[in-house]
């Protein structure tokens, strides 16, 4: 069975690749602090209560813009956004709820897919009041983390693990390929015969 797919998805400098990288236990997403560093979709594999999984890294979603690189950057976006089976929106809850986080979650909610609201850069401990602003996203209840101090991450991934697809036992375990051939009466003895193949 295919492995679950998890998008990062937020506008930039909300601490993405910081947040990737620690999931996926390598530095494999630039890290910078300043917008527009990654740009492509980056993938890495990881594994969660004995689950696998792979992670998306994307680039910060921008105001709509004509410049190619940022309609690219989108379009990479887009595609991360169709092929996953669950998507994190990640925010930063210092800067609260801004005018782009309200365009993403518009965005998320048209996808249809299941939506983890993530706040990022929570660096107090004990519970933070900068966190209730965000229902008002209309995403569900919101997570405060820190990527940098690692705190929150494993309840974010409890999160993501209850959307993973169910498992499907391989009714096919013997490791034989079966294909079935259909076609008019006659044809099939005809093919094997020609393909020296034995049936049954």
């Amino acid at each position: 069975m295919a492995k679950p797919i998890v998008a990062i998805v937020g506008r930039p400098n909300v601490g993405k690749s910081t947040f990737f990288n620690y999931i996926v236990g390598e530095k494999i997403s630039i890290v910078e602090d300043k917008p527009g560093v990654t740009r492509d979709r980056i993938y890495a594999d990881s594994n969660w209560k004995g689950r696998d999984f792979t992670l998306i890294d994307t680039a910060g979603i921008e105001e709509k813009s004509e410049d190619k690189i940022n309609v690219s950057m989108r379009e990479q976006v887009d595609i991360a956004i169709s092929v996953a089976d669950v998507i994190i929106f990640l925010t930063d809850i210092k800067q609260g709820v801004t005018e782009a986080d309200k365009e993403i979650s518009l965005l998320l909610r048209k996808s249809k897919k299941p939506i983890v609201l993530v706040c990022n850069k929570s660096d107090t401990f004990g519970e933070n009041p900068d966190i209730y602003e965000f229902y008002n996203l209309s995403l569900g209840e919101p997570f405060a983390v820190s990527s940098v101090n690692a705190s929150g991450i494993g309840d974010v991934l409890d999160e993501i693990y209850k959307y993973f697809p169910k498992e499907q036992e391989n009714t096919n375990s013997d490791g034989i390929i079966k294909v079935a051939l259909i076609g008019k009466p006659n044809v099939r003895e005809i093919f094997f015969n020609k393909q020296n193949i034995r049936y049954k």
